[in-house]
């Protein structure tokens, strides 16, 4: 490999094992939103530079005759595990990158490096488990189907948890044969560079894994819409989703979407609450409300709202925002404009009347050039309000009283998202009609997110996408099915 890794000086792309220039000499900022300033740069890389990761993966590929594409799954899945204890031997330095490039907690920032291993060792224990299956079809033919790998897939990936959108996608289309070319969001790739220094540091051949640094604009656009790319993954806003799918079915390449939600929790009147309160507080500021999956809507039976308010808005007061490397409760937003875009919503919440119950504190000594920003728990949000029907991304928790289950139901699947959703009951038939009838790829009931949950199949309907990550699933989308009919007589 040339040149070694430098967190503060690196303006190289990561291609063919090698640390390649940028083709136009470019190179971005990195900014610390702890404090605003910039701490780092990469490469400002291009379609010339994508063209150029493109190649090398095709080169690893080769319709399954490169280095890449002839090892053997069992092959495949002991490198990953190789690279996911190199992570794991890492994790101090990969969380402390991914906590002050994005802005979360150093705790969070830990976490997330040691969900990537995670990630890497389950994709690498499925790996030779992808099997086919024969069919009876009639006599004297035998019918079989087999899987086998796209070829090269493109990775879109965003700026709130790079390691861990990194490693179920980037992860799992490796476990399943393909080479991959990756483009991060240029707020917060230099973990995933090392990332792939490492997995070359593992064994992994020369164009297996690649990565290209720059804006979603050049960069990105470029790989979605390359005709070397035989499937995308996408993870990012609606808008962007659609630019990514409309300019990879040019050529008729496959995408899978994850494009956000504005997720429920339903709470109703026979709920723990001791057990509600923490995970509803936890599910709406980690990483400062920028998750997908955040539980941004607050659905409370009204027999309970007022007491739910109270408990919620109590333990939101206590929470306090700060630096990410300094561990509070709660660290910055990526940047300025997604600062902006919070204050904008809170500013028509204040126009419109919305109440707000319970806010944190941001800390004495917090930058005053970092984007902060205090938890907020809205109350009495109308439900056709836009507090209540577009993500945020940021730490503000609408809630809305409900008089009973079928306007629960309404409430909840009354947006453009369908992501997540959380229900909180003892009452076990309730459990299941709602499960059944909330429009969402996820339901957790009396808890949410499951702790993460690697191996659960993870994805959206509606505005949130399509197509499922994480979990065995993962692997079958980074797949084709090829149907073998013999006849024998």
């Amino acid at each position: 490999m040339d040149g070694g890794w430098t967190a503060t000086t690196g303006t190289h792309h990561f291609i063919g094992n090698r640390w390649v220039v940028s083709s136009n000499g470019q190179s971005l900022e990195v900014i610390d939103p702890s404090d605003g300033q910039p701490f780092a740069r990469i490469a400002r890389g291009n379609a010339a530079d994508i063209d150029l990761a493109v190649l090398a993966a095709r080169g690893a590929w080769s319709d399954g005759a490169g280095d890449w594409g002839r090892m053997s799954a069992t092959e495949r899945g002991r490198l990953l595990m190789k690279l996911a204890q190199r992570v794991l031997d890492r994790c101090d330095e990969l969380g402390t990158l991914e906590s002050r490039t994005t802005g979360k907690p150093l705790k969070q920032g830990l976490a997330d490096a040691r969900a990537l291993a995670r990630y890497f060792e389950y994709y690498a224990g499925a790996a030779d488990k992808l099997h086919g299956e024969t069919i009876p079809y009639s006599a004297g033919m035998t019918v079989l189907t087999i899987r086998e790998p796209h070829g090269v897939t493109g990775h879109i990936i965003p700026w709130n948890y790079p390691m861990q959108i990194f490693g179920r996608s980037v992860g799992a289309s490796l476990a399943a044969g393909n080479a991959c070319v990756v483009k991060p969001a240029e707020d917060a790739c230099l973990s995933l560079l090392r990332v792939a220094e490492l997995a070359a540091e593992a064994g992994f051949p020369a164009g297996a894994l690649n990565i290209v640094t720059g804006l979603g604009s050049e960069a990105g656009a470029a790989l979605a819409a390359h005709r070397g790319i035989d499937h995308v993954s996408f993870t990012g806003s609606p808008v962007t989703g659609s630019a990514v799918a409309v300019a990879a079915a040019r050529h008729h390449c496959p995408v899978t979407l994850e494009l956000g939600g504005k997720s429920p929790q339903l709470v109703f009147a026979d709920a723990d609450l001791d057990a509600v309160v923490p995970v509803v507080v936890n599910a709406i500021v980690q990483n400062a409300g920028q998750t997908c999956s955040a539980g941004s809507r607050l659905l409370v039976e009204r027999a309970v709202y007022e007491e739910v308010i109270e408990r919620v808005g109590h333990a939101i007061s206590q929470l306090r925002v700060g630096p990410a490397l300094a561990d509070h409760d709660v660290g910055p937003l990526i940047r300025q404009s997604q600062l902006q875009r919070v204050w904008d919503f809170l500013s028509q919440a204040q126009v419109d009347q919305v109440p707000i119950a319970a806010q944190g504190t941001v800390v004495d000594d917090a930058p005053q050039t970092g984007y902060y920003q205090a938890p907020t728990l809205l109350r009495d949000v109308p439900p056709a309000h836009p507090l209540a029907q577009d993500e945020i991304f940021g730490p503000v928790l609408a809630a809305m009283p409900f008089e009973d289950e079928a306007e629960a139901l309404r409430l909840a699947n009354g947006t453009p998202f369908g992501l997540v959703a959380g229900v909180w009951t003892r009452d076990g038939a309730r459990q299941m009609r709602l499960a059944r009838r909330l429009h969402c790829g996820q339901v957790f009931i009396n808890n949410y997110g499951a702790g993460g949950g690697i191996e659960l199949p993870f994805g959206g309907v509606k505005s949130s996408g399509y197509g499922r990550e994480k979990g065995f699933e993962a692997l079958l989308a980074f797949t084709t099915l090829k149907t073998i009919a013999i006849k024998h007589g």
